[in-house]
């Protein structure tokens, strides 16, 4: 059920039954500004708004599942393989983005707590620091592709590895793990550019004023996308790097 309220100017108009010279026009209805046109109501806007995400997210969650049944395969067919090449990957940068996200995630709840309640800056202020978040958690995937560049443990005909840490060697087939490794992260790096571009919007809105204690759905909508996001890494970060 929605949070956001009903504001009074949702009656309807007098609609002028039993005046003859009454105007087509008074089956209007006085709808605030962020309403749209074919909703009665907020609440049924915000609920159709919200139906409509989470039929997004189940869609990107199918979406990802492909990739998570493609590692699973792979990785009951290579063992050992899997295993050997998962101690190439920087355990530590990995769990740093984790805590990245995963604090992010909760500032993006938090600035949706702030809209609710109308406090305008505090939202900004918790939507800048999602963002940063988000510009942090790519600064750190930078660096770990680039020591993958670097050590030559790359996807497919690429892959041509050379001072591995610990003196380490890899099979010969270790550019399939390589391959979902670049495959999964890379798809969920995009996924968190796109997070930065829309928290971003959702940012020039608010510093414009758009938002209120009546009306808050793009700052609640934005979150629930993030925190799929957040639940992606979740898995992928114990898959790729731990297990």
């Amino acid at each position: 059920m929605s949070t956001e309220a009903t504001p009074a100017t949702d009656a309807h108009d007098d609609h002028g039954h039993g005046a003859p010279d009454a105007p087509a026009a008074g089956h209007g209805h006085a709808h605030p500004k962020w309403l749209a046109h074919h909703f009665d109501t907020p609440a049924q806007q915000f609920d159709t708004a919200k139906l409509g995400m989470w039929a997004f997210l189940i869609q990107e969650l199918l979406f990802f599942s492909g990739l998570f049944v493609c590692y699973g395969i792979y990785r009951s067919w290579y063992p050992h393989m899997f295993v050997e090449s998962s101690h190439q990957l920087n355990k530590l940068m990995g769990g740093a983005n984790t805590i990245v996200l995963l604090f992010s995630s909760l500032t993006a709840a938090l600035a949706v707590r702030s809209s609710q309640t109308g406090n305008k800056q505090a939202t900004s202020r918790f939507l800048i620091i999602t963002m940063l978040c988000a510009c942090a958690f790519l600064v750190i995937k930078f660096f770990e592709y680039r020591h993958k560049f670097e050590t030559g443990c790359l996807p497919g005909p690429y892959f041509h590895p050379h001072e591995l840490s610990h003196g380490a060697t890899l099979p010969g087939n270790a550019h399939i793990f390589y391959s979902i490794y670049f495959m999964m992260t890379g798809v969920h790096g995009v996924h968190v550019l796109i997070g930065i571009g829309v928290i971003f919007w959702v940012w020039r809105r608010n510093e414009r004023g758009d938002f209120s204690k009546e009306y808050f759905t793009p700052v609640d909508l934005v979150a629930l996308y993030w925190h799929l996001v957040d639940l992606v890494w979740i898995y992928l970060f114990p898959l790729l790097y731990l297990i």
